[in-house]
């Protein structure tokens, strides 16, 4: 990951990318900006560690994929996604998340990694 400086801002930048990107420049009053710019901070953290984190996951699951397809188990488990949505839902509910968005967001994970599975299952035939 590559950082440069960005000479209107003096900001560190990730391969080009300008943390005060907006098209709300010259609308608003700059100290909102600053506000909206600091918060905006916060959030693209937490998008970095958010894709850390699902890459990390990721290679928990190719694991389990080598291990299914080794052993000739089928590439999803039923049970073991339903007992996961229904702790992914308590634990949204007890963070303040909408539990049916995590619902989602836990679907389309497992969906991606049933693919991987799948991919490798046959890789393995």
């Amino acid at each position: 990951m590559s950082e440069q400086t960005d000479a209107g801002t003096g900001q560190q930048s990730e391969g080009g990318y300008d943390p005060h990107a907006s098209s709300l420049r010259g609308t608003a009053d700059p100290a909102v900006l600053e506000e909206l710019y600091a918060i905006r901070g916060s959030i693209d953290n937490v998008d970095a560690t958010l894709v850390y984190l699902l890459a990390e996951r990721f290679k928990c699951t190719q694991r389990v994929g080598r291990l299914k397809a080794e052993h000739e188990l089928p590439p999803s488990d039923p049970g073991r996604e339903a007992a996961q949505i229904e702790r992914l839902r308590r634990l949204a509910a007890d963070a303040d998340l909408d539990p049916a968005f995590a619902e989602k967001f836990l679907n389309f994970i497992v969906s991606e990694v049933i693919q991987h599975h799948r991919a490798i299952a046959a890789e393995n035939r």
